[in-house]
């Protein structure tokens, strides 16, 4: 038996970022003859669950890139990875010395909250506007954001141009060496503003497949991980096979073991269908 793991976005969704009706149909067919599958997304767990809904899933989804391992349908976490207050301080600080201004994901008492505290480009204006049209139900305008690392943060993101980023991450990684984890990629949504994300060091993809393979008693099965972009580099080198789409960046291609077709033709579910008869 052999455990696949799918990306989402770029990888197992389509060009609009939805869930293909043909994948949909594929996939419940050969869930309901026992796949064993699930997927490790940049998204958060209710982002996954308003995509994939009725998807039969017996596994938990590995969300906001292994910060969290949740059952999907009722977004309830089993494992999060937060960093350590004063690391979350010190992040903090750096972008704001950057003049950049993040949006902050917590968990704590009251659950789950995304921060942001005002917006300056239109990259931003539109991660906003898409989540409260979506009602993403963690969403929360904040007056300072550092008052609100009183819970301990999972995720920072910041949205802008490349060449900011790319002198932010560098300064992040210097400054937390590997107490964190960081991923500059574009947004395949919106070309030219790439995100930057930071996590605890214990938030990826590849760890996270590794903790559910433990607790589910899986370690034994043949782990076939699909990608296509920067943060999905480590789960393909930790795999038995993994897999890039033919429109994953260089780096991931170099990593994968085959390339298939691309992402909006349903491949990912075509290979698993035929690797699953076979």
């Amino acid at each position: 038996m052999t455990l696949y793991v799918s990306d989402l976005d770029g990888t197992l969704l389509d060009a609009q970022g939805r869930l293909a009706p043909s994948t949909r149909a594929g996939l419940i067919r050969l869930l309901d003859e026992g796949l064993l599958f699930t997927v490790a997304s940049a998204r958060h767990v209710s982002s996954i669950r308003q995509i994939l809904g009725d998807l039969p899933l017996r596994l938990p989804v590995i969300s906001s890139n292994g910060a969290y391992i949740s059952e999907m349908a009722s977004c309830q976490h089993e494992l999060v990875h937060a960093m350590a207050p004063e690391l979350a301080r010190a992040v903090l600080a750096l972008i704001q010395r950057h003049g950049l201004m993040p949006f902050v994901s917590t968990h704590g008492p009251k659950g789950d909250q995304l921060f942001y505290q005002s917006v300056h480009n239109e990259a931003q204006q539109s991660f906003v506007d898409e989540r409260l049209r979506n009602g993403d139900p963690r969403l929360r305008h904040s007056a300072r954001l550092a008052d609100e690392l009183r819970d301990p943060a999972v995720t920072f993101v910041v949205v802008e141009r490349e060449a900011p980023l790319a002198a932010l991450q560098a300064e992040i990684d210097a400054l937390c060496g590997d107490a964190v984890e960081t991923h500059l990629a574009e947004d395949l949504y919106k070309p030219g503003w790439p995100w930057l994300t930071v996590h605890d060091r214990r938030a990826t993809k590849d760890q996270g497949i590794k903790t559910l393979a433990e607790r589910y008693g899986l370690q034994d099965r043949e782990v076939v991980v699909f990608g296509d972009h920067v943060n999905d580099i480590k789960m393909l080198r930790a795999a038995h096979r993994g897999i890039a789409v033919s429109n994953a960046i260089a780096a991931v291609k170099q990593e994968a073991h085959q390339v298939i077709g691309p992402h909006h033709e349903d491949s990912v579910l075509r290979f698993i269908e035929a690797d699953w008869r076979r």
